[in-house]
């Protein structure tokens, strides 16, 4: 028995091209998946983003005025703070400028009512308070109490580090209990860049958990641990304090238009005729991720504040690679682009084996259509038959979409490694005078943009004349792509000036790569 198929007919014809339509449409729907992704990724940045509530209501707390204490300079080669009786103020980062100028440092806790304050609750006697003034200067601070308790205190800054050890001697006949407490108290939220998480920041029983600054506008948290730290990270800056006696009690609250951030320990027991020492350790300084690892062993958890995200395994080598390769040219802009060329050459293989699996899916093209027409009603015969073409041309629907795969968590890193790097922080490039920042006069969105167009025009001019027809699925789906380069121009307008300049020169790399590959191919 002889099986007649109608290829002639309508309908056969219509399902062989609906067919046809929806494999053509495989890496067109993948392309345009990724640009909503990336546009939703950015517009939840935007609006999830860490900044002040306006609306948000707390209790307002008044904090004494010290403005009578004399105030002392300890100073170490990188950073010095201001000593105020309990209170550390005013951190100057001498190695880093606030603006692109240079003419000031950066300085950490210099608002009003800004201060970190290491004080103590005492029992059985009378404890310095904020408005205490003490003797001596130069990190070497004495008082006593009318109990003949003496309290003496002892500043060092080492690096970015403040150490702080308060001695207690008893010499009464009682017993009397000493409770050191430490408080951090600092302006309104500074929001950082989308993705960048920027707020409270607290080690407990050995995990570091972020409390961004939306959060804090809503309510009040607390955390019990036997040691740990706690302080405000903004993009670039940390101020972390670490108390060196166990079970504590650590808080977080907005007071007003402040935050802060208390910790209480556990009492320490002081005999008659004995003494005590209480330690404290602050970190004050830069977000960088070879200092905070400098000082982990001192702060225990400290090389864990930075948040890479979620392709953090690999932000950091990247962002370690960047920082290597600028050792040696001297400029991040330079540097960047030298690591563009190093993932494009890693990729090299990958991507040629896309350009030569889209070459060899435009010559089956007039195959595979014949066989979508042939067993359009016999759909298993279908995919076994379509299935041998792919391994007779050894190639598949998926392979040209595999650069694209790999370039999606490559750019999540990147964008992540460039904005927590301090170092890209001012970094100067040809026009542009922080990679870290959009491009102000929008030159390289536009040469990303017109890269993009280029590199498109090349992948459109090596297709058939069959694909060049109005009613080709193919046709309107080269009619929908000659969009994105506009959609990526303005959507990278606002991203930083680094990322775009990778983006750029990876599209470069990708057009002279694309030609390499064409003609070794012919």
């Amino acid at each position: 028995m002889v099986k007649v198929l109608d290829t002639s007919s309508g309908f056969n014809q219509w399902n062989a091209n609906r067919n046809a339509t929806e494999r053509r449409r495989t890496f067109p729907g993948f392309v345009l998946w990724f640009m909503v992704f990336m546009l939703s990724w950015w517009a939840i940045g935007l609006i999830m983003g860490p900044r002040s509530s306006e609306t948000a209501t707390s209790e307002i707390v008044s904090f004494a005025d010290a403005s009578s204490v004399p105030v002392s300079t300890v100073s170490s080669d990188v950073a010095s703070v201001s000593v105020r009786g309990l209170r550390i103020s005013d951190v100057v980062l001498t190695g880093f400028a606030s603006d692109t100028s240079g003419s000031d440092s950066v300085t950490l806790l210099d608002g009003d009512n800004e201060f970190i304050e290491l004080g103590m609750i005492t029992t059985g006697t009378t404890a310095p308070v904020a408005t205490t003034v003490w003797s001596g200067d130069n990190g070497e601070y004495k008082w006593r109490n009318s109990d003949g308790v003496e309290f003496v205190r002892t500043v060092r800054v080492e690096g970015y580090l403040v150490r702080i050890s308060d001695t207690v001697r008893n010499t009464t006949s009682n017993t009397i209990s000493v409770t050191p407490y430490a408080r951090t108290v600092r302006g309104g939220a500074t929001p950082g860049a989308a993705g960048v998480q920027t707020g409270g920041i607290v080690s407990s029983n050995g995990d570091v958990t972020d409390v961004p600054w939306k959060r804090l506008d809503k309510k009040s948290y607390a955390y019990s641990t036997t040691r740990g730290f706690a302080g405000f990270a903004d993009q670039y800056w940390q101020t972390v304090v670490s108390l060196n006696t166990p079970d504590q009690t650590i808080s977080f609250k907005r007071s007003g238009d402040l935050y802060t951030s208390d910790t209480a320990s556990g009492a320490v027991m002081v005999a008659p005729g004995s003494t005590a020492t209480m330690d404290a350790v602050i970190y004050a300084g830069p977000r960088d991720q070879s200092i905070l690892n400098s000082y982990d062993s001192v702060i225990s958890g400290l090389g864990e504040t930075l948040d890479y995200g979620w392709f953090w395994f690999l932000a950091r080598p990247m962002l370690w690679v960047l920082n290597g390769i600028h050792h040696l040219v001297m400029n991040y802009g330079v540097a960047i682009i030298i690591m563009t060329i190093l993932l494009r050459l890693m990729m090299w293989p990958l991507t040629r084996k896309s350009y030569t699996s889209m070459a060899a899916m435009q010559r089956m093209q007039p195959e595979l259509q014949r066989i979508q027409k042939l067993y359009a009603n016999d759909k298993a015969r279908l995919q076994m038959e379509m299935l041998k073409l792919y391994q007779t041309h050894h190639t598949s629907p998926m392979s040209g979409c595999l650069p694209m795969l790999i370039q999606i968590p490559i750019f999540f890193a990147l964008y992540k490694a460039l904005l927590v790097s301090v170092q890209m922080r001012h970094a100067h490039f040809l026009w542009i005078t922080d990679l870290s920042a959009m491009d102000p006069y929008f030159i390289l969105p536009i040469l990303m943009g017109a890269t993009m167009w280029l590199q498109q025009r090349l992948q459109s001019a090596s297709r058939s004349r069959s694909a060049t027809r109005g009613d080709d699925a193919v046709a309107q789906t080269q009619r929908m792509m000659k969009w994105m380069p506009v959609l990526f121009t303005v959507m990278f307008a606002w991203m930083p000036a680094g990322l775009v300049l990778y983006w750029t020169v990876s599209n470069i790399f990708g057009i002279i790569q694309m030609q390499i590959i064409r003609r070794r191919m012919k």
